[in-house]
């Protein structure tokens, strides 16, 4: 089976890197090709990944940089067609929310190549998350939808979709959690950043809802402002995070004395960091599902999420982004009043094994 194995953003590469790394052990089944998209292109938020997540440079990288959304997806669109025209792949392997998937899955279902969804079935239902339109329409055009927790399937049975084509496999982003959990303890970031293991908090801010609206913006930052009094908050600082600061003319929160600002982290820093922090505060998804496994409180800095299974079985709560509520909330964690969580099933590391089982027995037909 030829296989298109589709990365493009940051979030792709640990769900992406698992699947990769089982396919290979079965090189008489399957013939995997690494595509990149390059919507994210520089060392900090892509090249550094690749080599710390093991993968090889890819057999075609597209190359389309930066955009707005419906730019940045055409462009993804003209030119992965072009690809996969010239080598015509069974199956395009698609992971996550990011515009490479619902593009790449658009030109495959176009062309009548079968796509397969990893993490299929996740729902915020807020409409005005670019996430939410390309989850729902990758999902409807995919062959095969391979779930990270249970809810992700009635979602989906839910909207329609025949139970045939949904795999309950697991979360593969938790695979590379495990894999990698001994270079992550190598790390040595806490000494380059002169941060006490357990005795920070760690902070990721980057979705448009909260960094391109200046009282919202603002209203985080003063939160910050007063918790950082309390104990020291590492901030790697994303660069549209890092942009809205200067264009909202907010540029003295990047003096606070307790808050630690750095640029984008590699994997390993990043994990280390987030295992012995005393909290996460996040409008990510991925740090939702790693802080719940980690057994790490998280409060997540948006209104609603598409990964609640992490609030009803993990460390995570929803605060919003209220600066009040933040504040109290992370008060109140750091007196120890804190959530008490487990980790969701199949979130054990073996995902990907059991979602390239479904791809050998769809092979052996």
């Amino acid at each position: 089976m030829k296989i298109d194995l589709i990365v493009g953003a940051r979030p792709n590469y640990m769900k992406a890197a698992p699947v990769y790394r089982e396919l290979q052990k079965y090189p008489d089944e399957f013939r995997c090709r690494l595509v990149h998209t390059g919507q994210h292109y520089d060392e900090k938020m892509s090249a550094i990944f690749f080599r710390e997540l093991e993968l090889p440079e890819p057999d075609i990288y597209l190359g389309v940089g930066s955009g707005l959304h419906g730019e940045q997806t055409g462009r993804i669109m003209i030119a992965y067609e072009q690809a996969i025209l010239a080598d015509q792949p069974d199956l395009v392997l698609v992971a996550g929310d990011v515009n490479s998937t619902v593009a790449c899955s658009l030109v495959a279902a176009k062309l009548h190549i079968k796509v397969g969804h990893i993490e299929g079935g996740l729902r915020s239902r807020d409409w005005s998350m670019p996430e939410e339109i390309n989850r729902i329409v990758t999902d409807n055009i995919a062959d095969y939808l391979f779930t990270t927790c249970r809810d992700a399937d009635a979602n989906l049975l839910a909207e329609g979709i025949a139970k045939e084509k949904i795999f309950f496999v697991g979360n593969t982003m938790i695979d590379s959690l495990h894999y990698y959990m001994p270079k992550i303890d190598g790390s040595t970031i806490h000494t380059q950043l002169a941060v006490a293991p357990g005795n920070y908090i760690l902070i990721t801010l980057h979705r448009p809802s909260n960094v391109d609206q200046d009282e919202i913006f603002r209203g985080l930052f003063n939160a910050l402002e007063k918790i950082q009094e309390r104990l020291p908050i590492v901030f790697p600082m994303h660069p549209r995070t890092r942009k809205m600061l200067k264009e909202f003319g907010m540029g003295r929160y990047l003096e606070l004395p307790g808050l630690k600002i750095t640029e984008p982290l590699g994997y390993h820093d990043f994990m280390k960091l987030q295992k012995q922090a005393v909290l996460v505060l996040t409008d990510s998804g991925g740090l939702q599902e790693e802080s719940t496994v980690l057994g790490v409180p998280c409060l997540t800095l948006r209104k609603n999420t598409e990964r609640p299974i992490t609030i009803w079985e993990g460390t995570n709560e929803l605060v919003g982004p209220d600066p009040d509520l933040i504040f109290s909330r992370t008060m109140a964690i750091l007196d120890g009043n804190v959530k008490q969580g487990r980790i969701p099933e199949f979130w054990d590391g073996h995902a990907a094994e059991r979602l390239v089982a479904v791809l050998r027995q769809w092979n052996s037909r």
